[in-house]
């Protein structure tokens, strides 16, 4: 992974919307085949989408590939997927709200 200033990078590519790539991963809190939430150098990721697969994992640099179609991508600066729970609102009552 490159860094810039010894820092590890940040980076999501999306290709077609049915490949993607993510680097600066730190760790995988869930995942389905519709949802997969990352905590990343930059906040939590969640990724939506159908059909989604973790193609490849490698936590000690940091990356991620997901195959599937990708049908959003949102980022919040809680860090870690427990952060979802902390704030007060369970994480489903977080998305059906």
């Amino acid at each position: 992974m490159e860094t810039k200033g010894g820092v590890i990078k940040h980076r999501i590519t999306i290709t077609d919307r049915g490949w993607t790539s993510v680097e600066g991963v730190e760790h995988v809190s869930s995942f389905d085949e519709a949802e997969i939430i990352l905590d990343t150098k930059m906040g939590v990721l969640v990724l939506k989408g159908e059909g989604l697969h973790i193609t490849q994992l490698n936590l000690d640099e940091g990356s991620l590939v997901v195959e599937g179609f990708v049908v959003a991508v949102d980022y919040t600066d809680e860090k870690g997927g427990k952060g979802f729970k902390t704030k007060g609102k369970g994480f489903l009552e977080r998305i059906l709200r």
